[in-house]
């Protein structure tokens, strides 16, 4: 999973990548400190594997990780190209979903690129750069499509659609929450839309708005009402706050996170927010040489999961040997599990759930 951190200059992305994957990108007072886009990989942090590594005392705990992009800061005019606008734009065609860090905070000594905090207009400004992107794509395709027509009307039901999508962009509503059909998202596949990716808006608020937003910060408020009708997430961060986390050992951000009066980091939230946008969900596997966990979409069936192991896995697919993972904690051991008819036995039309943890049997 790869998540694009995106937003205005001087919004605190950098910041909040640092803290993220204590990558060390360069985090300065000025626009365009950051150009190449930083990578940083995260371990998706899991309590299961830990409990299972009790049981099995494997050689290695490999956890699911998470991919961050620190993005460039944009600014109005990046579809035209101001700015570093042309490079923004294609690094956010790789990732598989946006993180917006949104400014939600006073302070005299960062410069606001616009002279001033506004949630609603940085939205805007961003969500406006990404739709005048998508909106050339789009005339492109419809340019071709109508060429296509001359000599085949198969193209039509596309190229209705693509009209349809230009009307809605044209109008300033992002592809994302525009109603498509299964049929119509498969067109999306030709022209991959900037303004439909998946969305996690990220309010970076002061260290005293931290544990209640709602009640204590204007800003935050601000950007719910400006986001409401967006299929999106929205989080609360503070940027300087992640960065003495990541400091820490884990006890000691139990602890600090306590006296802030706040449950969980925003790496965690950052996390959990984007599992639920991208519809994922987490299985296991366990044995004395590996306890991993593995990524796959809510939905998948044994065999495709069988398959993120390894290709052969799925091909010669026989069958899936599975207990949920309390069971298994439960009774201590995956035979024990056995015994007491807990281990199901299931077929290729069985559906993955989360925390299913899985002995694939194959035969190539």
């Amino acid at each position: 999973m790869k998540l694009g951190i995106v937003g205005l200059p001087n919004v605190g992305k950098s910041t909040l990548f640092n803290a993220l994957t204590n990558a060390g990108a360069q985090s300065a007072n000025y626009p365009f400190c950051t150009i190449e886009p930083n990578v940083g990989v995260v371990a998706v942090p899991d309590e299961r594997l830990t409990k299972l590594a009790q049981i099995y005392k494997p050689e290695k705990i490999t956890p699911a990780v998470i991919e961050f992009v620190d993005i460039a800061g944009l600014v109005r005019g990046a579809s035209k190209g101001e700015g570093l606008g042309n490079k923004f734009l294609s690094h956010i065609r790789e990732v598989d979903a946006i993180v917006h860090v949104v400014r939600c905070f006073d302070s005299s000594d960062i410069i606001h690129v616009e002279n001033s905090v506004n949630p609603k207009r940085d939205v805007e400004t961003i969500n406006l750069e990404l739709i005048l992107s998508d909106i050339e794509q789009v005339e492109r395709r419809m340019d071709r499509l109508k060429k296509q027509m001359k000599g085949d009307s198969s193209a039509a039901n596309e190229l209705a659609f693509w009209e349809r999508v230009h009307q809605s962009l044209s109008e300033g509503v992002p592809a994302r929450i525009i109603p498509m059909t299964d049929e119509e998202k498969e067109y999306l596949t030709a022209v991959p839309l900037l303004s439909g990716k998946p969305v996690i808006y990220c309010a970076n608020v002061s260290e005293k708005d931290l544990s209640k937003p709602e009640t204590e910060n204007k800003y935050y408020n601000m950007l719910v009402d400006a986001v409401k009708d967006e299929k999106a997430e929205i989080i609360t961060v503070c940027a300087e706050i992640e960065a003495q986390i990541a400091e820490l050992d884990k006890e000691e951000q139990e602890l600090f996170l306590q006296e802030l009066g706040v449950q969980e980091s925003g790496l965690n939230k950052l996390i959990k927010s984007s599992y639920s946008l991208l519809g994922l969900i987490s299985f296991l596997t366990a044995g004395p040489k590996e306890v991993r966990a593995w990524t796959i979409q809510k939905g998948t069936k044994a065999p495709a999961a069988a398959g993120k192991i390894h290709s052969d896995f799925e091909r010669g697919f026989i069958r899936a040997e599975v207990v949920s993972y309390d069971d298994l904690i439960e009774k201590g051991s995956f035979a024990l599990a056995k015994e007491a008819g807990l281990v199901r036995s299931e077929g290729k039309d069985y559906v993955m759930k989360d925390g299913d943890v899985v002995l694939f049997r194959f035969n190539v």
